[in-house]
């Protein structure tokens, strides 16, 4: 797990374009999960990382992730598991409107 990172690079991570990303980001600061700070380096640019209570309620809601993510998966083998998941990453990563999510609704 990253310490902090930008929102360009979150965007990234979770294949969402950047200004649903900020949204999403604004909404979890504004329930201090997480802290957005000014990157030193780069001042267009904000560094995310979770606060203590947003590490907390990761800690608390990852087992049930977890777990519905093997409920989900439950039925195929190793393999195919595999084989699934990366055929979604393939997907996704192939997907030209990724970086847009008004798109998706095209």
């Amino acid at each position: 797990m990253r310490e902090t990172a930008d929102q360009t690079t979150l965007a990234a991570d979770i294949a969402l374009d950047r200004t649903t990303t900020t949204g999403a980001l604004k909404r979890l600061a504004a329930r201090n999960l997480v802290e957005r700070a000014i990157n030193k380096d780069d001042r267009r640019a904000r560094l995310c990382r979770l606060t203590p209570a947003g590490a907390a309620l990761l800690v608390k809601i990852e087992g049930a992730a977890r777990r519905a993510h093997r409920a989900t998966l439950g039925d195929l083998s190793e393999r195919e598991q595999a084989l699934f998941i990366e055929m979604m990453q393939r997907i996704v990563a192939g997907n030209p409107s990724r970086d847009s999510a008004a798109s998706l609704f095209d």
